[in-house]
């Protein structure tokens, strides 16, 4: 069984609300998991870019908290 290992992508909606998708991988393939509807999917390439994209289209959080303000 390959290694598994994780990451997350975060983002705020404009109610300052937190949302996450967890980016799991093992070997090739990364399994994507929101933390807030529980939506799915695998990737093998750009992972981040689709978590990204599923937390603005699905829950309208494009605020990245890791970003510094000004």
């Amino acid at each position: 069984m390959p290694h598994m290992t994780s990451s997350r992508v975060s983002r705020w909606d404009q109610h300052g609300r937190g949302h996450v998708v967890r980016v799991e991988k093992a070997g090739m393939q990364r399994q994507l998991t929101c933390e807030t509807c529980g939506w799915r999917r695998t990737a093998q390439f750009l992972p981040w870019l689709k978590a990204e994209e599923h937390l603005e289209q699905a829950h309208q959080a494009t605020v990245d908290p890791t970003a510094g303000g000004d």
